[in-house]
């Protein structure tokens, strides 16, 4: 059934959480707080008691009976007249004319209600505090609905000065609500709406999206400043299909040579020029670890490139990445790899696509495709005049003077180098020492480098640029804005970041709480605690996703603390408090933190692939499962004669059939094909001595414990208890 809280039904009615709580226990509903919860039918019961207060008060007006009209008589002497309606004036025993009776029914709506306030008055049931009302400049009075505009997780104080109440006050007013705060205390949205709403304020919370927090920063895009931009492409589909081969093949580099264990562990930015125009290139990993990764490429491209391996065919990843390309609603062109193989398929792959309804063109659909080697180049410049010709078809145009936009592609710390974070220039131009905000950071461009590490002066749209001046490591994909003043970005970046740490202190104080009152429940949830450490944001993010994938309803993984850089003390001595395992993906450890982890005893672990680290946790996931029981079959016996035996029992003599009979086996008896009892061998003789094992062919007296009821005939089956281990 649905609920609902105290405080939303007394801002329903109009009435203090308070009055209505007094009014809800007279009535003998239970609340404690205005925060209570009470069913749906207690709204119905207020709506029933509300309306015959307003009922009996209509009452004691209408019993005061109005005098009835007198009808125009003709004058005694006088000729006949048709009565003039505008002078007539109706006589009704006290001279009033109709203005007056008008008047008079305003005044029983008046009496009606005041009769209702004294009514609520005598029930000690105050109304909310008017709204203030101010004057325009006219001197006219109306009332203002009053909203204020407030960050989400102010101070009690800063919520007193604008709504200019003493806070001691306020205070005062949360400890009647059941709250206890201070004057510095960041209160949630919930609280802040609560203690304005008891004023008659509204609170508007300020956005914290970076868009909204610098709109006024931001420079209008100029239409007519528009011009032409080069397109943005992004190379996606299956591991090993021949991705980075292709953008190697255009680039005329050797991007291969940094990859670990032959797939691509990172977003590649990169720009070319073909025939004499220009082509930014995003290469996005294709290992199913990654789909987050890819989907950021996606979200920031003009064009997607599929390429399909033509001897594997559609895989999953190529999937995802169809998916992704029309989640960003942005063109597909399809680039069939590797012809040259021998088992190559080319219409084999041109079926699949059309199963996922990507229809080419020679079949009559949109879908522009180009069979390549990405390996002898073959097909390449077919490709290539087809992406510019898609580019053409799309008007991509930009602003070069408006103040810069974009989005991070990748960011992390170099050792000589500091923060340096790759950006995509959406709007506008940057140029070294401009001011910007990125995600929760503000900085300065101190210098630019292209992706070859070549310094640059300025970026135009659709430029791919590493940037340098970041005063922190930003999230791939956060928004990346130029800001006039270096104050401003300062300001904001200091918002921005206060209502992260507030929101994170309050998720992870609440997850806390929550995790520890389950395990206390269950008493069964395992949980793996781990520190993670990565080159950059895009290989944390997937690191940390794919291993979240391996919970289960046993064990869970629990990353502690997640970051980028290298392994320092603080990550050591926060595995040393928290029991947990720390891995370092891509990145190496401080040797004051290498020497107190093997002081602390801390099991830390590096690794370049992906694949090693997965198959590590789940070993480790496994060690923390419950064994599994197994219940082995030893021996069958039946029951050939049942013995009363004082001081022990029932004892059942007993042939044993197959397999053999020990002292601490568990037994079942079945009785006519059913399992009637299970327990344990009280007693297991031989004659009149003790044995702790009968073989087959041999009888036995046998004494069941809790189990009187044994007859001729039955089947008892002897049966040990394993453990086994079991994996993920």
């Amino acid at each position: 059934m649905t609920k609902i809280r105290v405080y939303e039904l007394s801002k329903k009615y109009g009435i203090s959480s308070q009055a209505l709580i007094k009014l809800l226990v007279k009535e003998g509903v239970v609340v404690k707080s205005h925060m209570s919860t009470v069913e749906k039918h207690v709204e119905a019961m207020l709506n029933r008691h509300f309306k015959k207060v307003k009922d009996d008060a209509a009452e004691v007006v209408r019993k005061k009976k109005k005098p009835e009209e007198k009808k125009w008589k003709k004058p005694e002497g006088k000729k006949w007249k048709k009565p003039d309606k505008k002078k007539i004036k109706r006589d009704d025993g006290k001279g009033k004319t109709p203005k007056a009776k008008k008047q008079k029914k305003e005044a029983d709506q008046k009496a009606v209600k005041e009769s209702v306030r004294r009514t609520l008055a005598k029930m000690e049931i105050t109304r909310k505090s008017k709204r203030h009302k101010r004057k325009k400049k006219s001197e006219e009075i109306v009332e203002e609905e009053n909203v204020i505009q407030l960050p989400e997780y102010s101070t009690l104080l800063n919520i007193a000065r604008h709504i200019d109440v003493d806070p001691t006050e306020i205070i005062q007013k949360c400890m009647n609500l059941g709250m206890m705060v201070t004057i510095n205390q960041r209160l949630d949205s919930d609280a802040m709406s609560l203690i304005a709403d008891e004023y008659g304020y509204e609170i508007k919370f300020e956005e914290a999206d970076v868009r909204n927090l610098v709109k006024k920063e931001i420079k209008q895009i100029d239409s007519e400043r528009m011009v032409h931009r080069a397109p943005v492409v992004t190379i996606m589909g299956h591991v090993d299909h021949g991705k980075t081969s292709l953008l190697d093949n255009i680039c005329k580099r050797n991007i291969i040579a940094g990859e670990k264990g032959g797939i691509t562990q990172h977003i590649g930015a990169y720009e070319v020029e073909i025939n004499n125009k220009e082509i930014s290139f995003i290469d996005t990993p294709g290992h199913e670890a990654f789909t987050a990764m890819r989907a950021r490429g996606a979200q920031v491209t003009d064009i997607v490139i599929l390429v399909v391996a033509a001897d594997d065919g559609v895989m999953s990843q190529t999937v995802e990445a169809i998916n992704h390309a029309r989640a960003a609603n942005v063109p597909v062109i399809v680039a069939i790899n590797k012809i040259d193989i021998p088992n190559a398929s080319v219409e084999k792959v041109k079926r699949e696509l059309l199963e996922h309804n990507l229809v080419l063109e020679e079949f009559g659909g949109n879908v522009m495709a180009a069979e390549i080697s990405a390996k002898t180049g073959e097909g390449v410049e077919r490709l290539l005049e087809m992406i510019l010709f898609q580019a053409e078809m799309m008007e991509l145009k930009a602003d070069p003077e408006a103040m810069v936009q974009g989005t991070v592609i990748e960011a992390r710390k170099e050792e000589g180098r500091g923060i340096i974070c790759t950006v995509l220039i959406q709007q506008g131009t940057l140029r070294v020492a401009d001011n910007f905000l990125v995600g929760d950071y503000a900085g300065r461009v101190k210098a630019m480098l292209d992706e070859r590490d070549r310094k640059i002066e300025s970026a135009p749209p659709s430029t791919p640029v590493i940037v340098m001046g970041s005063n922190g490591i930003p999230q791939a994909g956060d928004i990346f804005i130029q800001v006039e003043e270096e104050k401003t970005a300062r300001e904001l970046a200091g918002k921005r970041q206060q209502i992260r740490r507030e929101r994170e202190r309050r998720i992870e104080h609440k997850i806390t709480l929550e995790d520890l009152y389950d395990q206390i429940k269950a008493g069964e949830i395992k949980e793996l605690p781990l520190i993670i450490k990565a080159d950059t944001d895009g290989s944390l993010e997937a690191l940390v996703d794919s291993l979240e994938g391996l919970d289960t309803e046993e064990v869970k993984i629990k990353p502690i603390h997640v970051g980028v850089g290298l392994i320092n003390e603080g990550d050591i001595l926060l595995a040393s408090a928290s029991n947990a395992v720390v891995l370092g993906f891509h990145v190496g450890i401080i040797p004051s933190a290498g020497q107190l982890g093997k002081a602390e005893k801390i099991d830390v672990r590096f690794y370049e692939i992906i694949y090693k680290a997965i198959e590590d946790i789940k070993d480790a996931m496994s060690g923390l499962l419950e064994p599994e029981i197994i219940e082995k079959e030893i021996g069958v016996a039946e029951v050939r004669q049942v013995f009363g035996v004082s001081k022990i029992g029932v004892v059942a003599g007993s042939f044993v059939k197959s397999g053999e009979v020990t002292r601490n086996a568990f037994i079942r008896v079945e009785r006519e094909k059913e399992i009637i009892f299970k327990g344990v061998i009280s007693s297991l003789k031989r004659f009149k001595d003790d044995v702790k094992i009968v073989n087959s062919g041999f009888e036995c007296g046998i004494g069941i414990e809790g189990f009187d009821e044994v007859k001729e005939g039955d089947i008892l089956q002897f049966y040990v208890e394993e453990e086994r281990s079991r994996s993920i």
